[in-house]
């Protein structure tokens, strides 16, 4: 293969899948935050929750429909510049994108009609149900694709025949050594995405003194939620380095700069900072905590870390200074996001609740209006580190990435890239206009539940 269609080609699907994720990572935690307001609302029968219902919706439905429509390029890859790749793996990932499409996108998209537009013409509680059934769907969508690329990271329960994985055993292939920690992972990771995008937002409205109260009350949640979900995510994330190590070590080795495998008894030091060499097979430069590393991929302080000069050249990640400094920025974010949560907590003390105690914590408020972009920058290194360190391998150990491409002409892979450039950047656009509105307009605190829907 040429080698131009090949870089293209990944370039490709890099610039389509890391545009497309932005949007279901905030449809899993946006749904999830709608059903929760509404839940309060139904209990308590507060009807400023019923008025963040319906604020929060409108967000949720412009993200969705960018979501869907930026998704689509990426199918049409696996057939025009990865009909390779799509062969050997159709039994397994064919399937898996299938029960994605039939469970969880098909169960979201046709519950959303019902969650917008059923307001008094549905009983209360099939409205609830509707609104769990979109945030379901959401999560269950996440959870196939997921399967599916856990699966390329750490591929089990198939055979190699005729050139093709063939599927022995279902649950082996999907429960693969890597799925639990990917899933998990990734969900909070939208979780606490959307959580940042809702403080962050409500901190905007309440740092400008507009409608306080409503957004008073959406910050304090978001908050709230944040303190649960940043502990269980540095939870998964230390489970998941430990697994990674264990299931891909050249990888592992990567992201951490580690070159040469430490002696027994001896725990192999972790760099805080430095410059991997790839030609020299070393660090020009490093900045090191004796044994670390060995803590945090073995859990002892003498544990042996594989070193990549161990590993033949034809199998290390390319671009291992990306990969290396991808993982520090998602690192130093999730350091950064839980430090704001510590100050606002600490800020807070003793506030009892009054709004103009939180009103007056003005460099808090923009803080967090500030930090809104940073989980989105933290998805995305991440989303780096897994894909980039998986490479050179399509599926790992078993299909070279040279091997899964198309022969296709470089010029035809440029012309499609070009065009999806324009296609996504008229879609941001559009997402930005109708954004900017959204936000300019506020909730409507006028607005009351239709009698009908309360009385059903």
């Amino acid at each position: 293969m040429h080698e131009a269609t090949l870089l293209l080609s990944r370039a490709q699907f890099a610039l389509t899948a890391m545009f497309h994720i932005l949007w279901p990572i905030l449809t899993i935690s946006l749904s999830a935050f709608i059903l929760l307001m509404e839940a309060l609302w139904l209990r308590r029968g507060e009807v400023v929750y019923y008025h963040h219902v319906r604020y929060w919706s409108k967000l949720l439905v412009l993200n969705f429909a960018v979501g869907v429509v930026s998704g689509l390029p990426m199918e049409f890859q696996f057939g025009t510049n990865w009909a390779p790749f799509s062969r050997f793996t159709g039994a397994f990932i064919g399937n898996i994108l299938g029960f994605e499409g039939a469970m969880a996108f098909m169960l979201e998209a046709g519950f959303i009609g019902v969650m917008l537009w059923g307001w008094g013409k549905v009983p209360r509680k099939m409205h609830l149900f509707a609104t769990a059934m979109v945030a379901l769907g959401s999560t269950i969508s996440s959870f196939w694709i997921m399967v599916a690329n856990s699966w390329m990271q750490t591929p089990a329960g198939i055979v190699v025949e005729n050139g093709r994985a063939v599927v022995v055993d279902y649950l082996a292939a999907i429960f693969n050594p890597s799925m639990l920690h990917s899933v998990s992972h990734m969900w909070l990771a939208a979780m606490e995405t959307g959580l940042c995008v809702v403080a962050g937002i409500s901190a905007w409205h309440l740092y400008q003194r507009r409608q306080p109260e409503f957004f008073a009350r959406s910050f304090r949640i978001a908050l709230g939620a944040l303190l649960v979900v940043a502990p269980l995510q540095v939870l998964v994330g230390d489970a998941s380095g430990a697994a990674l190590f264990a299931h891909q070590p050249a990888k592992g080795a990567a992201i951490e700069g580690h070159w040469e495998t430490n002696a027994a008894g001896s725990g192999a030091p972790w760099s805080l900072l430095a410059w991997p060499n790839a030609g020299a097979q070393r660090n020009d430069w490093s900045i090191e905590v004796p044994a670390l590393l060995s803590v945090l991929a073995i859990h002892n302080t003498d544990g042996t870390v594989t070193g990549l000069r161990d590993i033949p050249r034809d199998e290390q990640p390319p671009a291992i200074p990306l990969l290396y400094y991808a993982f520090r920025v998602m690192a130093g974010i999730g350091v950064l996001l839980a430090a704001l949560g510590i100050w606002s907590v600490w800020s807070l003390r003793g506030a009892g609740g009054r709004l103009e105690a939180l009103l007056a914590r003005r460099k808090l408020l923009l803080a967090w209006t500030l930090c809104i972009p940073l989980p989105y920058f933290a998805v995305e290194c991440g989303w780096i580190v897994r894909e980039v360190g998986r490479q050179p391998w399509s599926v790992y150990g078993l299909l070279r990435t040279s091997e899964a491409a198309s022969s296709v002409s470089a010029g035809a892979v440029w012309s499609s890239t070009a065009m999806f450039l324009v296609f996504y950047a008229v879609l941001l656009t559009a997402f930005a206009i109708f954004v900017r509105k959204w936000l300019q307009a506020g909730p409507d605190l006028a607005q009351q539940p239709p009698k009908e829907f309360e009385h059903a």
